[in-house]
């Protein structure tokens, strides 16, 4: 409904104002929204305020500012008044009152004598105050506090104390003390002095009841409700509570030794009948009160703007919910309504509305315990007609057969009358031509005869206005899409047809879509092309077909009286989609079986699935051996066998049909094969250098649970064992330490490997050293000998030690400049079964091998890279890594990663395509690179759990590693 451009934005509240603040002014606050900008005017008990003639009054907008109130002057019900060209409204009524804490009479207050046991009640009679104050009372001298209990209590209604038994600990001097609970503000009574009277103590009595709530306690809903009761007796009375009839909420709570009962949040539903009782052994007494909860007036239907014709009836209605049930009144512009209406329960209703009735109207819902206001504005219309807003069509282009619908809207109030010509005759209505209620022409089946100019007219009490429209009536237009029916496979090509017969005279305009969807050429141009080579016909080419394109296409031909469209399909045969969800059922320690849910066929049957798998020690994915080995398109699991124990593994399964091979699935969870007795035993044992008589032998570790290794070994020429065992699985070096092993003495060493399941396999026997000492001489009578520019030859004299043979020879190479360049070491490999020689050739010359069989793999902008190692020839230098250089194509910077390994991971910086070659590099410098591989760099489009390109030369890196 509508939103009233006239209503308060902010309306006053109630304000409490303590007479000691030092701020001396009030503010009530008011704002209003409307177009014009309204003024102000402030009410007060009903009366205008006249601001101008009081001083104290300042209004800044429509806040009213009150400087040095005072409770006489200033206290009351306060109202805003605002205003503008639209009429007027009231706002909600606001209470200021002030607050205040006067002082108690200095009057000396008499004593009160009781005897032992006797009850006794000390009178506070707080001084005039507002609004509410909290007491409490001074034992003796200030702070010490009267402590409540089942024996003494303080009633917040009276401010009385009240002591159900006297001792003679309470023989003292007692004084009220009063909070206001605004200002804080804090006043002492007169002490009031009990004493005990000497004739005797209290007998015992029964209990009498000398606090309790009223007959009818009145609380609003939502508010905390506290009912007090107390009573005097000999022994001390117990205090308890009941309700008649039902029983007490859970939520109340008992305070004060349960003299009073608190219900928080108070409903409707917690009203009734409450009983308390006061009890001891001298008997019983009660009281009953009823609580009652009111609710303030809410709305449940406001009032909406309204905008009538003049003459028209108005019927508004306002509902609101409240306890006592609300009563209605109604104000127009802030005035409550008297003649020309009729107003019952809630309901205002006028019969003829004239321009004396618009303005601002307010319903007020009221019950005794508040009040709501509700606003609209009646806005009464009255003028000639016009067609401005709805401006009719001159000119109206059919074909024969269709309907013409003339549309006439004039704007007027009252409502203008329509009627209709045809040139200078009225239209007369037919089953064919008929006028609609909303004053538009309708003519069904339209023929020539219907063409024409018509006029349509509209009138009212204020005046008349026309509008006049051609209607024209063609042949109707006819299309042909040809072929209506294509099969195609992805990457051909198509050509449709659509031709349109139609009216000379219209002009025809082309139209394509695909699955009810128009086709967008600019961004869908390297397949789709709509080309035009007569006017009334149109091509559609699609080029480089992809499944996507497949489904329903629709060309629509449009003319200025008349739309037709055709369909035709196309159905695309490709590569199978991605296989569903990959399942991992059973694992052992070298097989998986694997189930998934098929590929999409796309058309063209599955002739096959490709099982593939990857793990830490792979190079991406990789085709595993399964049974079946040829897993056919109508299966749906199978098992991966040849795996290795203790590894973890992902799989995906692609599928094949005729046309080709469809992307993978989705990765199946990670899982790990289980173990199993290890199957190889530890490969490259040799020695070590260490210290004097030190056996140090190494192997390259095996990873697994529970792996560890059994190091076997003898002097050369014995035949007992000794075995060391190594618990660690990632071991790779053990140290047996002999003081009575001399230096190069040779042993014979083989290492075994074991895990939870059992022993695996030794290794093959090697022949390995104990440590030496170190050399004690250096070489001497060193020549050199130049053989090539890239060649020299040094010789030198053989050195005869007794603690070991050399190993090698260190030979620093000086330029002609005499400045150090490099220092060559020399090591001979088996040194410990022949002796070194002493002529030695240094090659200087770069690797002339190039890196072969380059495997890659790219996710995103990460590519790995793997190669074959270089091996030197006789007359080069050893491969001391590698150099991975890439660029982006058509720039000449290369930059460089270095490695000593046979793999690489390039990060591809920016979008483009990179050029990607591997060189050995040496002492004699960079070798020859490799064969240039092209790599898009990753552009975002593609989805990050997909590998984007994989080309892999020759075979499998990960087997020719292990080769080697």
């Amino acid at each position: 409904f509508l939103i009233s451009d006239f209503l308060f934005v902010q309306e006053p509240d109630d304000i409490i104002f303590p007479t000691d603040s030092d701020e001396k002014k009030v503010a009530l606050n008011c704002e209003a929204r409307g177009n014009p900008v309204p003024n102000y005017r402030w009410l007060r008990n009903g009366t205008e305020l006249d601001l101008e003639s009081d001083y104290r009054y300042s209004l800044i907008e429509g806040n009213l500012i009150i400087n040095n109130p005072s409770e006489a002057k200033d206290a009351g019900h306060y109202q805003c008044l605002t205003a503008n060209s639209l009429g007027s409204i009231l706002s909600r009524e606001a209470i200021l009152q002030f607050a205040y804490l006067g002082n108690f009479s200095g009057r000396t207050r008499s004593a009160v004598s009781v005897r032992e046991g006797q009850g006794v009640v000390l009178m506070c009679s707080p001084p005039p105050h507002s609004p509410e104050i909290i007491y409490s009372w001074v034992f003796n001298e200030f702070p010490s506090f009267v402590a409540e209990d089942s024996r003494r209590f303080i009633s917040q209604e009276t401010g009385n104390l009240y002591i159900s038994k006297v001792q003679t600990s309470d023989v003292g001097s007692y004084i009220c003390l009063v909070k206001n609970t605004v200002t804080n503000a804090r006043v002492l009574s007169p002490p009031t002095p009990l004493t005990l009277r000497n004739d005797g103590v209290m007998g015992e009595y029964e209990p009498k009841i000398e606090v309790h709530f009223p007959f009818m306690v009145t609380a609003a809903k939502g508010m905390t409700v506290k009912m007090e009761c107390f009573a005097l007796g000999n022994p001390v009375p117990t205090i308890s509570w009941m309700k008649v009839n039902g029983y007490i909420p859970s939520k109340a709570r008992l305070r004060k030794s349960q003299g009073v009962l608190e219900i928080p949040n108070v409903q409707l539903d917690d009203a009734g009948i409450y009983e308390c009782r006061a009890e001891n052994s001298r008997g019983r007494n009660s009281f009953r009160g009823q609580l009652q909860v009111y609710n303030y007036p809410h709305w449940v239907e406001k009032l909406n703007d309204t905008h009538l014709d003049s003459g028209s009836p108005l019927r508004w209605e306002c509902k609101a919910t409240g306890k006592p049930r609300p009563t209605y009144r109604w104000l127009k512009n802030g005035v409550p309504l008297l003649s020309r209406v009729e107003m019952v329960n809630g309901v205002l209703m006028i019969h003829n509305v004239n321009q004396s009735d618009a303005g601002m109207y307010q319903c007020l819902a009221e019950n005794k315990y508040g009040s709501i206001y509700a606003s609209a504005e009646l806005k009464v219309l009255a003028s000639a007609p016009v067609f401005a807003l709805n401006q009719l069509k001159k000119t109206i282009i059919i074909t024969k057969g269709q309907e013409v619908l003339i549309e006439c809207k004039p704007q007027g109030s009252p409502k203008p009358t329509i009627s209709w010509k045809k040139g200078d005759k009225a239209v007369r209505e037919s089953k064919r031509i008929a006028i609609l209620p909303d004053g538009s022409l309708r003519i069904l089946n339209a023929s020539k005869p219907d063409e024409g100019k018509y006029i349509c007219r509209g009138e009212n009490v204020f005046g008349s206005a026309e509008i006049l429209a051609s209607v024209f009536v063609k042949e109707p237009t006819r299309i042909e899409l040809t072929p209506k029916k294509i099969e195609l496979t992805v990457g051909e090509s198509i050509v449709l047809n659509c031709k349109a017969i139609h009216d000379a005279s219209l002009d025809v305009s082309f139209y394509w879509t695909l699955k009810g969807q128009p086709i967008d050429f600019e961004k869908e141009r390297g397949h789709f092309e709509s080309i035009r080579a007569q006017a009334s016909s149109a091509d559609l080419m699609i080029r480089n077909i992809l499944l996507m394109h497949a489904g329903r296409y629709g060309c629509r031909v449009q003319t200025t009286a008349d739309s037709v469209s055709d369909e035709a399909d196309l159905l695309v045969r490709g590569p199978p989609g991605p296989p569903g969800i990959v399942i991992v059922e059973e694992i052992t320690d070298s097989t998986a079986t694997l189930s998934w849910s098929p590929a999409a066929d796309n058309h063209s049957p599955i002739s096959s699935y490709n099982l593939q798998a990857r793990s830490p020690f792979s190079l991406g994915w990789q085709t595993v051996k399964t049974v079946p080995e040829i897993i056919t398109g109508d299966m749906e699991s199978a098992m991966a066998v040849d795996l290795n124990p203790w590894v973890e593994y992902e799989f995906r399964v692609v599928a094949t049909n005729p046309i080709g091979t469809g992307d993978p699935s989705t990765p199946s969870r990670m899982i790990r094969t289980n173990e199993a007795v290890p199957k190889t035993a530890p490969a490259n044992v040799s020695g070590r250098s260490g210290r004097r008589h030190e056996l140090v032998i190494a192997w390259e570790f095996q990873n697994g649970e529970g792996f560890g290794y059994i190091v076997a070994f003898r002097p050369n020429g014995t035949r007992g064992w000794k075995e060391k065992m190594v618990t660690s699985s990632d071991a790779s070096k053990f140290i047996y330490r002999d003081e009575s092993v001399p230096p190069l003495t040779p042993f014979e060493v083989k290492v075994g490997v074991y895990n939870n399941k059992g022993d695996g396999p030794f290794s093959n026997i090697v022949v390995i050293c104990s440590a030496e000492g170190e050399p004690s001489a250096a070489p001497t009578d060193v020549k050199a000998t130049s053989l090539s520019v890239s060649e020299i030859l040094v010789a030198w004299k053989h050195i005869k030690e007794s603690l070991g043979r050399p190993q090698g020879f260190e030979k620093p190479i000086m330029s002609a400049n005499h400045k150090r360049n490099k220092a060559l070491k020399y090591q001979k490999r088996n040194v410990f079964k022949c002796n070194l020689s002493t002529y030695f050739f240094f090659y200087f010359s770069a690797p002339s091998q190039a890196p072969s069989n380059i495997m890659w793999e790219q996710q995103g902008s990460q590519v790995s890279l793997g190669w074959e190692p270089v091996r030197p020839l006789a007359n080069e230098s050893e491969v001391v890594g590698y150099k991975v250089f890439y660029r982006q194509e058509g720039h000449s910077n290369s930059q460089v990663i270095e490695t000593e390994k046979t793999q690489a991971v390039v990060l591809l910086p920016d979008v483009g395509v990179y050029i990607i070659e591997v060189r050995a590099f040496s002492e004699g410098g960079d070798g020859t690179a490799s064969s240039q591989i092209r790599v898009p760099s990753y552009s975002g489009k593609h989805s990050a759990n997909n590998t984007i390109n994989i080309k892999l030369v020759m075979f499998s890196l990960e087997n020719r590693l292990k080769e080697i």
